[in-house]
């Protein structure tokens, strides 16, 4: 099985820049979660140690970027198409295991009913297949978070499996797997994705 390649560094889609977080992204990313908190928490276990002071933030965002780079994770801002919003976050996650990603997404509260986080993920879908060689894209969430089950669904994954208690949590949550191969996506709504794709250097991918 072929190697996966490196994601871009900034994505541009309909509505949205999806990009590789930097330490100055940290006012935005701060405002984003504090506003969004009681939305947050019952589905994101970091959001239950929030609110983090503005340089614990710097430092996180440091962290994403580091990673980035080095190709052991790939973790995005979303934002909004001028940036100087921060509507959640995103990412093409190596932890699926061989020539795989996963995708995860967040957002706001005031974001959410806009089909931004579809958006997102049919871009991601999109950029994992057509630039980073995958053979296969997965996606976990949660069964009782219905807005993040419809997700998936409308693009074409297929449900896999619920695996019990894998999700973090006090206690553990159950998770739902879908997941698309390269076959599926050439015919899924994710293929048809309007987008463009750079890489760290500006140089257009897609």
């Amino acid at each position: 099985m072929a190697a996966v390649l490196p994601p871009p560094y900034r994505i541009e889609s309909e509505r949205l820049v999806v990009r590789c977080w930097e330490p100055r992204d940290a006012p935005l990313l701060k405002e984003a979660i504090d506003t969004s908190l009681d939305h947050l928490r019952p589905w994101m276990p970091w959001a239950r140690d929030e609110p983090q002071t503005l340089d614990e933030k710097i430092d996180l965002l440091r962290g994403f970027r580091s990673r980035f780079d080095a190709g052991e994770d790939f973790i995005y801002g979303i934002f909004s198409a001028d940036e100087s919003e921060a509507l959640g976050g995103s990412g093409l996650h190596t932890r699926a295991g061989d020539g795989a990603l996963e995708i995860g997404y967040w957002l706001r509260v005031s974001a959410t009913g806009r089909g931004i986080a579809t958006e997102v993920v049919a871009a991601l879908t999109r950029v994992a297949f057509a630039v980073c060689n995958v053979d296969r894209v997965e996606i976990r969430v949660d069964p009782e978070n219905e807005p993040s089950l419809r997700i998936p669904r409308r693009l074409g994954y297929v449900e896999e499996a619920r695996l019990r208690r894998r999700l973090p949590g006090d206690p553990p949550r159950d998770a739902l797997i879908f997941s698309m191969i390269e076959a599926e996506f050439k015919v899924s709504a994710a293929a048809e994705t309007d987008l463009a794709a750079y890489d760290a250097a500006g140089r257009k991918l897609i």
